[in-house]
């Protein structure tokens, strides 16, 4: 894209990627070593509005520019400062500290966001507009134009009340206190047992679990309940009749929507779903049952699923030696991380559960967060989130701050495609003999994924079609849609997950609804990549780079034609997949 702009843009461009990398090396600094400083709103406000006003005073669109670069540098720091109060939360929940700065920003970046939309809109109405978007792109426009419909002042106090209600739902999940033996375990140190080679102690595990979500059953209901209708309330309040238009808005979908989603759907239940049901045969089998229940269809073959060789730090130096070996790019990224301590992964009682990569802008800065817990999710934590903290760190080099902010349904391309790329160097976490497994249950495990993430993203739509249901009436709607996804799923007396209420563990669904499908969009696209790497590597991976650094500069559908792939909205495309599937398996 820089040679489709004039001189002068080239040559801006030029100075800020200089820039940009001059910033990164005199910024460089150990995550542990960051200062932290609260955000002073009221006076980022008055800077706000200094700058809108500097906007509007100017005389052309290179004045202009030169404000919006101001711009960045304000919304860096507010970003920068937010992110690291929200990792340091999630690294220890009970840091009374952090606790309260998590719940300063719950009530306060609402308010930031609408202003950051005031001063966007600006931008948009600006008469030097033609000029600004040969810098910043069309697509920085599009998001502009939909960000200004999903935002008022009249709905900031219900999307604070949003942020508490999932910042209370994420701190009940990470206070599990489960008794193993005498032991006390959260949710993700519980996960080792869910997978045992031993049928016995997954279903036990499996049990804990169910009891668990059952204590705290009603409060999961409660607290969806307000969700939904808080959220419907937003929509209408902003015009829309229900959540569904505002929330596609606000997952950024820019150039598609529902018809083309429900049309992935379509196509996942006539073509996937009896494709995925073989490899929960093929599993069945394996094992030897006459009967798979839920807690054994989690577990590759009898002597359970292959797990990685060595202690924490040693999956993190066999990382190391992988990303060194990938290729140039990958081996400074990883550098970088590990030189800067840019990652948490070992597990700990009082962390939040799951995994996550966000990324501080300030230090050009990618973050990765997880629970290494011994088993081959150890792993899939060192492809998933190091591929999209492996494009953060490639976005980085490029100065137009907009062209970072992509659709998540491109964002997990990145790292779907990421746990493909690296197979080659699978044996340095699992030896030689597990894995060919690790291999085969990894790709088993994709394919499966695919039905469920269409039954997530298929409850939510009609959750919000119909914001006036009952809780249990949601739990009939799950169940309908289990049998329509995953017609073989026997839960084996399970009461919890039996009664339909299996999604209140998915925090994908309380915590960023409508996300889901954006990972099922990444794995179908994945799967285009696995195939082309088997015929090609090098091309693929080429190709795969050359996402990363395109980052958001153009729509998701454009990116996907400009490197070689089909987008999975199109008819024909799921069908394609699963015949190279076939070969593959």
């Amino acid at each position: 894209h820089v040679l489709t702009v004039c001189a002068a843009c080239a040559q801006t461009w030029a100075e800020l990627l200089q820039e940009n990398l001059q910033e990164r090396m005199t910024k460089k600094m150990k995550f542990s070593e960051m200062p932290y400083t609260r955000i002073d709103f009221a006076r980022v406000e008055e800077e706000m509005k200094g700058l809108m006003r500097e906007l509007q005073e100017a005389g052309n669109g290179e004045e202009q520019f030169a404000v919006h670069k101001k711009f960045y540098r304000l919304n860096d720091r507010v970003q920068t400062q937010a992110t690291i109060c929200s990792i340091r939360h999630t690294i220890d929940t009970t840091d009374s500290f952090y606790e309260k700065e998590q719940e300063y920003y719950d009530a306060q970046m609402p308010a930031y966001s609408n202003l950051c939309v005031a001063y966007q809109k600006l931008l948009f109405e600006s008469p030097y507009r033609a000029e600004l978007e040969q810098k910043i792109g069309p697509v920085a426009f599009k998001n502009m134009e939909m960000a200004m419909k999903a935002v008022s002042d009249e709905v900031i106090p219900l999307m604070q009340e949003e942020n508490a209600l999932v910042t209370e739902y994420e701190k009940l999940l990470a206070g599990a206190k489960i008794d193993w033996d005498g032991e006390t375990l959260n949710l993700s140190l519980l996960t080792p047992y869910l997978t045992s080679a031993d049928p016995a102690v997954r279903r036990k595990a499996a049990e804990k679990q169910n009891e668990f979500f059952e204590s705290i059953g009603q409060k999961l209901d409660e607290l969806y309940d307000r969700l939904v209708k808080n959220r419907t309330e937003q929509a209408r309040k902003l015009g829309f009749e229900t959540y569904t238009p505002l929330g596609y808005l606000r997952m950024q979908r820019n150039c598609y929507g529902r018809e083309e989603v429900e049309n992935l759907r379509r196509q996942v239940k006539e073509i996937f779903v009896p494709f995925a049901e073989k490899m929960y045969e093929k599993r069945r089998n394996r094992l030897g049952m006459d009967i798979m229940t839920w807690s054994d269809e989690q577990v590759f073959g009898p002597e359970g699923n292959p797990q990685p060789e060595g202690t924490p730090e040693e999956i993190l130096a066999a990382g190391q030696k992988m990303y060194g070996e990938l290729s140039p790019e990958t081996r400074e990224f990883f550098d970088f991380m590990m030189e800067n301590e840019l990652m948490d992964v070992f597990g700990r009682k009082t962390k939040a559960v799951g995994g996550y990569m966000t990324y501080l802008p300030d230090y050009k800065a990618p973050f990765i967060f997880a629970n290494f817990n011994g088993t081959s999710g150890d792993v899939d934590v060192m492809t998933h989130e190091c591929g999209h903290a492996f494009q953060g760190y490639l976005a980085a080099e490029d100065p137009i701050r907009e062209h970072a902010d992509i659709g998540m349904e491109t964002a997990e391309i990145h790292s779907m495609s990421m746990e493909f790329f690296t197979e080659p160097w699978y044996h340095l976490f699992f030896g030689e003999q597990k894995t060919k497994e690790y291999t085969q249950m990894h790709l088993e495990d994709a394919i499966m994924f695919v039905p469920y993430g269409c039954m997530v993203d298929e409850f939510q739509h009609e959750v919000y079609d119909h914001p006036e249901m009952t809780p249990d009436e949601r739990k009939q709607v799950w169940k309908r849609l289990e049998k329509e996804y995953k017609p073989h799923l026997n839960y084996g007396g399970l009461p919890f997950f039996e009664a339909g209420c299996f999604w209140q563990k998915q925090h994908h669904i309380y915590s960023y609804p409508l996300y889901y499908i954006d990972y099922v969009i990444a794995q179908l696209c994945a799967f285009e990549f696995k195939e082309w790497m088997e015929r090609d590597y090098e091309g693929a991976w080429k190709s795969y780079v050359k996402l990363c650094r395109m980052s958001a500069s153009k729509f998701h559908t454009e990116l996907l034609k400009d490197i070689g792939l089909d987008t999975p909205f199109a008819d024909g495309t799921i069908s394609k997949i699963v015949d190279g599937l076939e070969k593959l398996i």
